[in-house]
């Protein structure tokens, strides 16, 4: 997934969590947050980011907030924070057939009961859902999901469990937005009852996948296995 006309600037504050002040040349602008998250960790006074040309001349905010930089105690890493654009990049992850069959026809947002899934693929004779969630969070090396509570993320797995269970295939693909995570863990601490279902998930046969993105502040692509704690 690629950016067109993308412009650095350096953050200075976020009044709610659709728009940011960042400073771009010289000027304040007002942009919009393609991230309704938290991102406290991120979105720090003085932070290095970078925005995308909005398509539509006519918004309001000329820019979409869509990379950051982080410094850490390893050294500073890039982080996509555009939640708009893990979808996309899943898709053309999973059009490269390694982890389906090349044959594979794969539909995204379907339904299933009350509970609506990224994608729906099928393979063969097999029916698989695929439920896609990007991750920017990270503490010390460590991807963690959710960054605040999320009862939509409990439903979809419990959802997922079901399928499982009744002989569909059932995954949850976590997107690391970022590069260099050593493992993924669900964020008890922010939200016990997710990670309890994703652990409860996992036992009912839902396959969990993790993968990391190789990030420039122009481009995220899908890249490598990243292990996971539950």
């Amino acid at each position: 997934m690629n950016y067109n006309s993308i412009k650095e600037g350096v953050f200075l504050s976020r009044p709610n969590r659709f728009i940011a002040k960042v400073m771009v040349g010289g000027a304040e602008e007002t942009v919009h947050v393609k991230n309704t998250g938290r991102c406290r960790e991120l979105l720090v006074p003085g932070a290095r980011v970078w925005l995308s040309l909005a398509d539509n001349p006519c918004r309001k905010t000329k820019y979409d907030l869509i990379c950051v930089e982080k410094e850490t105690e390893r050294g500073p890493i890039l982080i996509n924070m555009d939640s708009c654009v893990v979808n996309d990049a899943a898709h053309e992850w999973l059009a490269r057939g390694e982890l389906f069959s090349p044959d594979a026809r794969i539909r995204r947002e379907h339904t299933y009961g009350e509970s609506r899934f990224d994608f729906f693929i099928e393979d063969g004779d097999k029916k698989t859902y695929l439920e896609v969630k990007g991750v920017t969070l990270e503490k010390d090396g460590t991807a963690l999901f959710p960054d605040a509570p999320t009862l939509r993320g409990v439903k979809h797995i419990r959802s997922l469990s079901s399928l499982a269970l009744s002989g569909h295939g059932a995954y949850i693909l976590f997107v690391v937005q970022f590069k260099g995570a050593r493992s993924f863990s669900p964020n008890r601490e922010m939200h016990p009852e997710f990670a309890d279902a994703l652990l409860s998930a996992c036992r009912s046969g839902v396959r969990i996948l993790c993968m990391d993105c190789a990030v420039t502040p122009s481009s995220i692509d899908i890249d490598s296995p990243v292990s996971f704690i539950l």
